[in-house]
C-alpha cells in the first residue's frame, strides 16, 4: 500500500507540473529537508512582485540563532551570541575539544535532520562542540530567490561568532570544521571566506544547485577552507552539476541513490547525503572511494580507478592526506550504507 501511494503522488506531480499555466513555466517543485514539496519560482528574471508575495526582512545579526551541544548537554542546548563573549566562556564550550558548526538548508530551522542526526554521531564517538546554526528565519520561505541570496550573510555571521570563540577561549582555527547542507553548504563556504580560507576543514553536503552558477561570489569554492569537500548525492537536479571543493565524492555516480524508489524529483536522494555523511563520523566501515579523472567519467559511470583510494567524510576529515580531485564510490540502499 505504501508503494502504491507513492507511486500515485508523483503521478500527480507529473500531471500538476503539465497541468499549470504558460506563465508559470518559471515555477519548480522543490522539496524541503523534510521531504515536503513546494512549489518555487527559480526564475531570477520573472519572481513575482505582487504585494502579497512580499518577503519578510532577514537579519543575520538578530535572526541567526546558534545552539551549543556538548557531552555534558547532547540534548538540551545552549545558546551563544556572536557579541557576547560570556556566552561562551559561560557555557560548556571547551577549546580543547574540536569545535563542528552544522548549517541546515532551505525551508528547515532549528529541528533540522542535520542537525540532531550529525550532531548524535558526533558526541557519540568523542568530546566535541557542535554548534547548530539555525537560520530558519532566512530560509522558511517560498521565495527560493531570497532563500539563496542569503547564504553570503548567513556565513559572515557563522564567521563572526568564530571570531569570538577564537578571542575569548583562544581556539585554534585548526580546530574549527563547517559542515553544510544543500543551500547551507554555501554558507558554510562562505564562513570559510570570511576566515580567509584558514580554518581546518569545510564540508557540503549536496550543495544546492539551483540559481547557482561557478564564479559566482557567494558559491562554495575549494579555497573556502585548508581543507574542502564536498559530497554530492543528487547532482544535476537539486544539487550543484560539477565539482566544487578540492576533494569531490559521488556516491553511486552521484545523481541518484539505490532504495530511493521513483525518486523522480530528487527527494530521497538529495536528503540521503546527511545519512551518509552522519554514518561516516562514526563508522569503523568506512566509505571507501576510487578516484576518477574527468567529471565525464563520473557522469558515465566508468572511472579508471588510477590512483590511492580515499575515505568519504569521516573524523577527523581528509585535511594533510592528499585527498584532492574526484571520486565515486558504491553503498548499501539502506543502513549501514558504508561498505568499506
Amino acid at each position: 500500500m505504501k508503494l502504491v501511494a507513492t507511486f500515485a503522488f508523483f503521478i500527480s506531480v507529473i500531471t500538476l507540473s503539465y497541468t499549470l499555466p504558460v506563465e508559470s513555466k518559471p515555477w519548480t517543485l522543490i522539496p524541503d529537508g523534510e521531504g515536503r514539496m513546494r512549489m518555487v519560482n527559480i526564475d531570477p528574471t520573472n519572481i513575482p512582485t505582487e504585494e502579497h508575495v512580499g518577503e519578510p526582512r532577514f537579519n543575520p545579526a538578530n535572526d541567526v540563532v546558534f545552539r551549543l551541544y556538548t557531552r555534558r548537554n547532547p540534548v538540551h542546548s545552549q545558546d551563544l551570541l556572536w557579541y557576547d563573549a560570556t556566552s561562551i566562556t559561560n557555557s560548556n564550550f571547551n577549546p580543547a575539544h574540536p569545535t563542528r558548526f552544522l548549517i541546515h538548508g532551505w525551508l528547515e530551522g532549528e529541528d533540522a535532520t542535520l542537525h540532531y542526526m550529525i550532531k548524535d554521531h558526533y558526541l557519540r564517538v568523542g568530546d566535541f562542540n557542535v554548534v547548530a546554526v539555525d537560520w530558519g528565519s532566512g530560509s522558511q520561505t517560498i521565495n527560493y530567490k531570497a532563500a539563496r541570496n542569503r547564504v553570503g550573510g548567513v556565513g559572515m555571521i557563522v564567521s563572526r561568532l568564530i571570531d569570538v570563540i577564537r578571542s575569548s577561549t583562544g581556539q585554534a582555527q585548526s580546530l574549527i570544521n563547517i559542515i553544510g547542507f544543500s543551500l547551507g553548504a554555501h554558507a558554510a563556504g562562505n564562513a570559510g571566506k570570511h576566515q580567509n580560507g584558514q580554518l581546518n576543514t569545510v564540508i557540503g553536503l549536496d550543495p544546492a544547485g539551483p540559481l547557482f552558477s561557478s564564479g559566482q561570489a557567494d558559491i562554495l569554492t575549494s579555497s573556502d577552507a585548508l581543507y574542502t569537500e564536498a559530497i554530492y548525492t543528487n547532482a544535476g537536479r537539486l544539487a550543484f552539476d560539477g565539482p566544487l571543493a578540492q576533494a569531490n565524492f559521488y556516491p553511486n555516480g552521484g545523481r541518484s541513490q539505490p532504495g530511493c524508489i521513483l525518486d523522480l524529483i530528487g527527494i530521497c536522494a538529495h536528503n540521503r547525503v546527511n545519512e551518509l555523511f552522519a554514518e561516516s563520523v562514526s563508522t569503523q566501515t568506512h566509505f571507501i572511494a576510487v578516484p576518477c579523472a574527468t567529471y565525464d567519467e563520473i557522469r558515465r559511470d566508468r572511472c579508471t580507478g588510477v590512483g590511492p583510494a580515499a575515505r568519504m567524510g569521516s573524523e577527523p576529515s581528509n585535511r594533510g592526506r592528499g585527498v584532492s580531485g574526484l571520486y565515486t564510490l558504491s553503498t548499501n540502499s539502506r543502513y549501514p550504507f558504508a561498505r568499506g
